[in-house]
């Protein structure tokens, strides 16, 4: 017996289709930087940067507890204020934040609770879905080749890398220069690059 989901039989295909994809690792050339995520409890959003003297991207993240800064490739804290005088991107027309760390100086655009967005494609062919077919869940859907998630077989143009099931998800996307993904949720931060550390 088909349940009444309010979907048209291609929508329920697809639902079923995600809902039945195992998360699996992202990959290569990616890795996860973190070997699975980094702890962030009140997680607000996530920006990046540049290190002027690696050129690794930096990820900031902004929660109830600071600002924090992230070496995207080596998965280091690199800078950390628990008490910033700034309370962050929310009310500035902007999105933005005093940026910690190096390079000293300047302002990043957040993207999380109060708004905003990360890059959905890096620029080379990589692109990142987030879906909901068991909202409030998210799954997190790398694809290659600026691939489609609805047409190649799983694990063969695109990959289920996270499903958050456990906090709300604040932002997913690619860095600037597309060599990090990121995913924010309200507890936690994962990182995978295709830099070598």
């Amino acid at each position: 017996m088909r349940r009444n989901t309010g979907l048209t039989p291609y929508q329920e295909k697809l639902r079923e289709r995600l809902l039945a994809a195992p998360v699996v690792p992202a990959p290569a050339p990616w890795r996860n930087v973190f070997d699975g995520s980094a702890a962030v409890g009140g997680l607000t959003g996530v920006g990046f940067g540049v290190d002027p003297a690696t050129g690794h991207d930096l990820v900031m993240v902004v929660s109830t507890q600071g600002y924090g800064v992230f070496d995207a490739v080596t998965g280091e804290r690199i800078a950390r204020d628990r008490d910033p005088e700034d309370d962050g991107p929310d009310g500035t027309p902007d999105l933005s934040c005093p940026w910690i760390g190096p390079p000293a100086g300047g302002r990043v655009r957040v993207a999380g609770l109060y708004g905003g967005g990360l890059h959905s494609t890096s620029g080379d062919g990589w692109s990142v879905d987030v879906e909901a077919p068991d909202w409030p869940h998210h799954r997190i859907l790398l694809s290659a080749n600026g691939g489609d998630w609805h047409r190649p077989p799983h694990t063969e143009g695109w990959w289920h890398v996270l499903h958050s099931t456990w906090s709300t998800l604040r932002a997913a996307g690619f860095s600037p220069s597309g060599q990090t993904l990121a995913v924010a949720t309200s507890s936690d931060l994962t990182l995978w690059t295709r830099r070598s550390a």
